[in-house]
């Protein structure tokens, strides 16, 4: 069964960054805090989310990414709700490793490389993609006046864009990003205001 697919543009945060991002270690599941830069990104992003009109923020329940969304909240004075639907992608036995010796080691240059070498014993790409989807589309349906803010994971949002756009993007901790749908389809852009 494939998820349905948002009615409507959101935004999309991944959390600031933490001492594994900063190392280049796969993170997944594994409950890593902000570090000093990640607060920092929080806070930054925060900043820059002052005017954009969000009206609701739902988090992933992973520490760094629902205290750069209790930042948010904070900042702007929106309502935040954690959805397990939107929790970090499980790189099962990849986690804690470095991401560039093991892209090196099988020969991948691309996040589509990346997917295609991912351990059996770790979550599915589609079923993560699927997830994420549904948890999105369920609280635009949910609350269909509120501009809503979904502060996860690098993996979540990448699969979430792949679905919707047909491709992948560079997504850098604490930078809003817009899933702009119109008339020509889907597309993801940096929030700038």
């Amino acid at each position: 069964m494939s998820a349905p697919t948002p009615s409507r543009s959101f935004c999309g945060l991944r959390h600031g960054a933490t001492d594994w991002n900063r190392q280049g270690l796969f993170q997944g599941r594994t409950d890593n805090p902000l570090n000093e830069d990640g607060l920092r990104q929080a806070n930054e992003a925060a900043d820059l989310l002052r005017g954009a009109g969000i009206s609701r923020i739902v988090a992933s329940p992973l520490v760094r990414a629902a205290r750069t969304a209790e930042i948010v909240a904070d900042a702007i004075a929106a309502p935040l709700t954690i959805d397990a639907g939107i929790i970090e992608f499980d790189f099962g036995s990849f986690e804690g490793l470095p991401v560039r010796d093991l892209m090196i080691r099988h020969g991948v240059k691309s996040a589509t490389g990346l997917v295609s070498i991912l351990p059996a014993d770790g979550e599915n790409w589609d079923t993560m993609t699927e997830r994420s989807l549904r948890t999105v589309a369920l609280w635009l349906d949910r609350y269909p006046d509120d501009y809503v803010l979904f502060v996860c994971h690098d993996a979540v949002m990448q699969g979430i864009a792949n679905a919707l756009t047909g491709s992948y993007f560079k997504n850098s901790h604490g930078t809003p990003f817009r899933y702009v749908h119109d008339r020509a389809g889907w597309r993801v852009e940096q929030l700038i205001t």
